[in-house]
Order: structure tokens, then sequence, then C-alpha cells
């Protein structure tokens, strides 16, 4: 039977999953191995450098630069406070005397005898990474970071928006075929991650933020509406920076498309559970997916995912994560082993895929990937 590897789409109601956990730059790490976390567990922070002002002592004070630093009143690497009298010339005989106050909380980072200028520096920034779900410490990276195991049910989507975020999962459609509307949220989603069925529209969207919804999972929204939250047009996914409230994942794909029937039962089966969403997508070298995970102790067998998972064959379950196909799910019939060429007159291998609705199509095989139930 012929066969091919494809990037793995999760939808596990119980599994292991790692999640690494690291700071932007060197800090310290605050867990040992086999530590006990949870979703808020602070495992590693750092500091980056406040912001810097420079002032022009010299022409504030009316003095010659090589006289500032016998006019400055605080030492370098001293703590100083907003409107704190910094610096304040000789003055004539002792008076009319010219005083500096400071425009910021910070300390006195430079003085230079040569411009005349002083570096004023705001605080450190304080930079926290949690432990987005709950699990234990599995292994820590030197100054920088940690990897945590977490056991649970585990959803990836095909595309998200919005970075990370926690809540009480709450289904608030019947079916997957149902489009979420503004009347099925109120006050109580606040906090909340909201499951909804095949369609989001951006002004429900938009009133699930005003409401402070941590999380939205819903099988399909439109493109352009994306683009208006983004305020720009995505062409390479890679999002997760987004500062948006409330973080967004797609299951299945752009336009209104029910929500696979196993990811919808699964949200079903755990409604009520605390989850951890993350919005952050990356489709090109390194694949980083959308995920919720959502720890649990429930007695369901464990899917423990091995690289044999990651081959397609006959029957295997696969969607379409490029365009003109894109989001729509079916069963792979053949893999033909002859190269075919495409519209664009490359030669490439090929799948016979057969969708949902009885349709059939050839589908290079670089633009499928596993749906892993």
């Amino acid at each position: 039977m012929a066969q091919s590897y494809t990037p793995g789409l999760k939808v596990l109601a119980n599994t292991l999953s790692e999640k690494v956990r690291q700071l932007p730059l060197k800090g310290e790490v605050l867990v040992d191995v086999g530590d006990a976390v949870y979703a808020d567990t602070v495992v590693a922070s750092t500091h980056i450098p406040g912001n810097v002002q420079m002032l022009n002592v010299a022409r504030q004070l009316n003095v010659e630069p090589e006289s500032v630093p016998d006019c400055m009143l605080v030492k370098i690497d001293e703590n100083i406070e907003k409107g704190q009298i910094i610096a304040e010339s000789k003055g004539f005989f002792g008076y009319f005397k010219s005083q500096l106050k400071s425009p910021i909380d910070g300390t006195l980072a430079n003085v230079s005898n040569i411009t005349g200028q002083a570096l004023l520096s705001e605080p450190p920034i304080a930079i926290e990474v949690d432990a987005f779900s709950a699990g234990t410490i599995k292994e820590i990276i030197s100054e920088e970071g940690v990897i945590v195991n977490s056991d649970g049910a585990l959803v990836q989507g095909i595309l998200g928006i919005g970075g990370e975020s926690h809540g009480e999962i709450v289904v608030v459609v019947n079916s997957r075929d149902d489009i979420i509307t503004k009347e099925m949220l109120n006050d109580t989603h606040a906090g909340k991650i909201v499951v909804a069925g095949a369609y989001l529209p951006l002004d429900v969207f938009t009133y699930a933020q005003t409401l402070g919804v941590n999380g939205i999972v819903v099988g399909g929204f439109d493109y352009d509406s994306l683009s208006s939250i983004l305020g720009f047009n995505l062409g390479v996914a890679v999002t997760g920076s987004e500062e948006l409230g409330t973080s967004l994942m797609l299951t299945e794909g752009f336009g209104e498309i029910a929500m696979a029937e196993g990811t919808f039962n699964l949200f079903k089966q755990f409604e009520g559970k605390f989850a951890s969403i993350d919005g952050s997508t990356q489709i090109r070298a390194g694949v980083i997916r959308p995920e919720v995970m959502i720890p649990h102790t429930e007695d369901i067998e464990f899917t423990e995912l091995k690289e044999s998972d990651m081959i397609i064959s006959e029957n295997s379950p696969v969607r379409v994560i490029r365009a003109p196909y894109f989001g729509k799910v079916g069963m792979v019939i053949s893999l033909p082993a002859p190269l075919v060429q495409m519209e664009s007159e490359t030669m490439v291998r090929v799948a016979e895929v057969k969708f949902e609705d009885g349709d059939v199509f050839t589908i290079p095989r670089a633009n499928l990937e596993m749906i892993l139930h």
C-alpha cells in the first residue's frame, strides 16, 4: 500500500503534550524538573532594559557641556523620581540658579561632559513566562525556560490569532452546524473559552471582545473579516503576537464550515473544564498550530503518538491546508505513485481525496495534513 508523510492535526481526548515555555532572552528558571505546575504558574522570568530619554542638561541650565557633571545632584545608577530636581546650575554669586527636574521615574544612566547630555533610564520591564497548561516540568532549558508535560485532551486548529489565554470551556451552540449569534453570548461568558459551530460573524467576535471572552473556537471565519481584525491581509500565516483580548481558533478554515464532528463532540465532552488556548500559527518551516489543551484525569484511553501515526495511506482522514480547497475535509482513496503535473506545470506527488460531499479531487500531498483522532 502506498504511504506518505504529512503534518498532523491532532484532535485527541487523552494524550501527553509537550509545551516549550521559553524567555525571549536569558533569565532565571523558577522551577525544577518534576515540579507540578498550573496554567498560571510562572516558570521563568527576566527583565529587559526600560526606555531611555536623553536630556540636554547644558542647554536647559545654560551652562557649558564640561560643567554638566558638576551640576548633577544625583549619581550614576541612582534611583530618581518624576519631578525630582536632578541638576542645578551654580548661578551668579549663588543666585539666579536654574534647576532641571526628571521627566520620569527611573535611574540616571550616564552623563556626558562632551555633549552636555544626561541619559535617563526607565525601570526595567519584567517578562514572565507561565506554564500555559497544568502539568509537570519535564526538562529545564538553562537560563531560558522549561518543557512542560501535560496529560489531557488536545485539539489543534488550522489557523488562529490572538495569542494565549485560559478559561472554562462553554459550548454555546446546539450543533456543529450552527452559526453563533450575539444572543448566545452574555456577561457570564467573560473569562471563558466559547465553542461555536460552523461560522463566527465579525460583529459577534467584536461583541465577544467587549464582553471579555478569553477565547473562541469555531469551524469557519471570513477571510476579509480576519484581515479587518488584523489590519492587514494575512499571507503566509505567522500569528500569535496580536493583542486582541479574545483569542480565536479556526478548526476547519475560511467560510461557513461545520466543525468536524469529532472535534465538536470532544468539546461537548469536556464542557465546564478549565482549558488553555493559544492562537499562535506558523504555516511554513517549523509548523506551529493553534491549539486548545484541556488537562484532566478522566479514565479515557490514552493516545500515544508515534512517527508512524504521521503517515497517510488509503482511508486516512485528511484536511486540505492550501487553496483552492483550503479547509475541506475528506478521506484518501488512493496515493498514485507517478508524479503528476499540476496547473503550475510543476511535477508533484498527489493523493486522490474524497470529500465529505462525495466529490473526488487530486490534491498535492504537500497540501494535506492528517487529522489524528
